[in-house]
C-alpha cells in the first residue's frame, strides 16, 4: 500500500472516529439538558402546589373569620342560579 493511501485511510478512521465521538457527546449533553428540564418542572411543580396550599389555607382562614362575623347559611351543595 502507497503512503498516500495509508494517510488516506488513516485520516479517514480519525475524522469517522471523531463524528462518532461528537455525536455520542452531543447526544449525552442533550440528555442531560432535558433532564435538567425535568428537575426544573418537578420543582416549579412543587412550588405551585405549595403555593396553591398556601392559599387554600389562607382562604379557610378567612372563611372562618367572616363566619364569625356573619351568618352564612352552611348548604351541601350550591345552588344554582335562578333556582
Amino acid at each position: 500500500m502507497s503512503r498516500v493511501a495509508k494517510a488516506t485511510l488513516l485520516g479517514s478512521l480519525v475524522f469517522t472516529v471523531g463524528i462518532v465521538y461528537t455525536v455520542h457527546f452531543m447526544q449525552r449533553q442533550e440528555s442531560e439538558t432535558m433532564f435538567k428540564g425535568v428537575l426544573r418542572d418537578d420543582e416549579r411543580r412543587r412550588e405551585k402546589m405549595q403555593q396553591r396550599q398556601a392559599e387554600l389555607e389562607e382562604s379557610q382562614r378567612k372563611r372562618v373569620l367572616y363566619e364569625q362575623v356573619q351568618h352564612v347559611p352552611h348548604t351541601d351543595t350550591p345552588s344554582s342560579p335562578g333556582s
